[in-house]
């Protein structure tokens, strides 16, 4: 039997968990899936679905009363519609919390995302290059 793809993983577990959590989830997978068609799905620390582009750009972890997504390099992105509100104090990552019944906005969402790529694409291209053994 071939293990399943980490989409497959992820579209399991908005499905397992059926409630207004998965159907959370579910929504914003779709849209980073909208603002980054190059986005990819990964399946990371016992099951935790994660989206990357150049590196981690969020994870989607599920709670009893919310669904949490952690941008890696959120401290550093420009969120003029204060969606992240959760993990303000470090100096790396930002959260946004979703509780039943909240709606997020869309397009501060997807910016997000994009900023969120356009970061890790940056900084990829930044890093020095590995010196070569001789």
């Amino acid at each position: 039997m071939a293990a399943q793809s980490a989409s497959e993983l992820i579209s399991n577990k908005i499905l397992e968990l059926g409630d207004w959590r998965g159907a959370t989830l579910g929504r914003m997978r779709k849209l980073i899936q909208e603002a980054d068609p190059d986005v990819v799905e990964e399946w990371k620390w016992m099951g935790t679905p994660v989206w990357s582009h150049d590196g981690i750009l969020c994870t989607g972890e599920s709670y009893k009363k919310v669904v949490k997504l952690t941008f890696a390099r959120g401290a550093s992105l420009n969120d003029p519609a204060r969606l992240f509100n959760s993990s303000l104090e470090g100096n790396t990552r930002r959260a946004i919390d979703i509780h039943e019944g909240e709606v997020v906005d869309k397009a501060a969402f997807k910016a997000l995302i994009r900023q969120a790529v356009a970061l890790n694409t940056t900084h990829k291209s930044k890093a020095k290059p590995k010196k070569k053994a001789k």
